[in-house]
């Protein structure tokens, strides 16, 4: 489970997060990443729309997907804003290739470290 401080909770930070974060494409996911304060704790949001399958179907899909950030989180990964969206192959896939996904697109973030981050001076404008 994700502490209160690593989950994504404002609608308005979701928003954000998706129209203006870098976006990594995947088979399975789209993961959107904006950086944050270097050194702040990195916040994880996840959206699973009913074209994924039934309530079971996204549930298991979004703990799959929480699971991946907790261990993330434990591998060190901070100073940004991810939200993962389940695509509607995402209810098929198996945990290594939702896992493989995700960690390829937080290396991805991390080769374009600085890519969104606030400028100083500019108020994240």
């Amino acid at each position: 489970m994700l502490a209160k401080a690593n989950r994504i909770t404002s609608a308005d930070d979701y928003r954000v997060i998706v129209r203006r974060g870098a976006k990594v494409a995947g088979a399975h996911t789209v993961s959107y990443m904006r950086s944050r304060e270097s050194g702040t704790d990195a916040r994880f949001g996840f959206i699973v729309s009913k074209k994924v399958g039934g309530a079971v179907r996204r549930n298991l899909v979004r703990r799959r997907l929480k699971a991946v950030c907790h261990e993330a989180l434990t591998d060190g990964v901070r100073g940004v804003d991810v939200v993962v969206r389940a695509l509607p192959g995402a209810a098929e896939a198996e945990w290594g290739d939702l896992r493989a996904e995700v960690i390829a697109a937080l290396a991805r973030r991390s080769d374009r470290r600085g890519a969104n981050a606030v400028l100083p001076g500019t108020k994240g404008r």
